[in-house]
């Protein structure tokens, strides 16, 4: 049957390619609830691309006439579509089994598939996410997991969503104040063609807005339009993971964008302090702070070439810390009370302190690990 020869067809490109052995996923469609819209996408095409990440292969959809699945198409994931559960009866080997709409996370998924177990709510439940095998383990689900029978569910499951899209690079005003504030302009965007790169383009455009204000000494008007730019930083985020969306193209825009608004801010403060006030080395300092800025880039990029998990706790937090700017409330509050020459400072010095213990940080980490080797 056309089932086995496409189980047999994925089976014989792993041997040839060498590739590690994947589980298949049996997807079995509720054509009503899997149409409903969860954050842009339908509950189907979210569960097809999430199944695709738990790194599940070759994916059955089971059912009449499934819905546009517009992501997963677009992502190039190869479906094999089967009117009845019944062509699966013979085939012994495990599967991931998942009967009608849920929502959840690759990660849940990727528990499920290896400890062969079926997945359980804390709210709700056992849900139809199991592995096909004789004795099932309870698999404790994260905060993202339920079924959706209904519209009422499926607005709940994207509420629930969009909590759940948070970076680890978030400071405390990205997560209380940033984040949140930027929040109805990702649900209004991922409902539109305006992709995330795009949104990074525009907040990088309105951190060189705020430069220009910084640079003619309106240090006000500038704090508030960089305080701007970090809320719509936020959202290029929101829209990427929720269509997922992440790219490499993405992750370099995003990070590059952010040097460059730094260093012109920095500059630019350090042209408007020396403009109102000529007895303070402002032009050395911000000089000074955004020559930092490419420094501490220099460092960041010798990083990232490093495996997440070969990098210490302590260098990953602080690498996270480069990406958010928390520090755009202390540029607010030394606009309000004119205090802008205190901020050309501690940028000034503060960042060269910064790219020099990220250094240390990531020699002294090299240096073991070349040790280890050598032993």
């Amino acid at each position: 049957c056309r089932l086995f020869r496409a189980a047999r067809r994925f089976r014989w490109r792993q041997a040839q390619t060498g590739a590690v052995k994947k589980t298949p996923a049996v997807l079995v469609c509720d054509a009503r609830t899997g149409s409903l819209e969860i954050a842009g996408l339908t509950a189907l095409d979210r569960l097809v691309v999430t199944a695709h990440r738990a790194g599940c292969a070759p994916i059955f959809l089971v059912g009449e006439s499934p819905p546009r699945l517009a992501r997963a198409e677009a992502l190039g994931i190869h479906l094999t579509h089967v009117r009845d559960v019944s062509a699966f009866e013979e085939i012994r080997e495990p599967m991931l089994w998942i009967e009608g709409s849920v929502l959840v996370e690759a990660r849940d998924l990727e528990n499920v598939v290896a400890m062969n177990g079926q997945l359980v709510s804390a709210e709700s439940g056992l849900l139809p996410v199991r592995m096909e095998v004789a004795e099932l383990k309870p698999i404790i689900a994260g905060a993202v997991a339920m079924l959706i029978s209904d519209a009422t569910s499926a607005v709940e499951a994207e509420r629930k969503l969009w909590a759940s899209l948070t970076s680890s690079a978030d400071g405390l005003v990205d997560r209380f104040f940033n984040r949140p504030l930027g929040r109805p302009l990702s649900k209004l965007l991922v409902r539109t063609p305006i992709s995330p790169n795009q949104v990074s383009v525009i907040s990088i455009l309105i951190g060189l807005a705020s430069a220009w204000f910084f640079a003619r000494g309106n240090f006000l008007a500038g704090a508030i339009v960089f305080q701007l730019c970090a809320v719509v930083d936020c959202v290029d985020g929101d829209l990427a993971r929720a269509l997922f969306k992440q790219s490499r193209l993405g992750k370099w825009l995003d990070l590059g964008g952010d040097q460059i608004v730094h260093v012109s801010v920095f500059a630019a403060i350090g042209l408007g302090v020396a403009r109102l006030d000529p007895t303070i080395p402002a032009l050395a300092l911000g000089a000074s702070a955004a020559l930092g800025v490419l420094l501490c880039f220099a460092v960041i990029v010798r990083a990232l070439r490093q495996p997440s998990s070969q990098r210490s706790p302590l260098l990953n937090k602080l690498l996270d810390a480069t990406a958010n700017r928390d520090f755009s409330v202390l540029l607010l509050f030394l606009a309000i009370i004119g205090r802008m020459d205190l901020f050309l400072w501690m940028a000034g010095i503060g960042i060269h302190v910064f790219w020099i213990a990220l250094l240390v940080l990531l020699s002294s980490r090299a240096t073991a690990s070349m040790s280890r080797a050598a032993v």
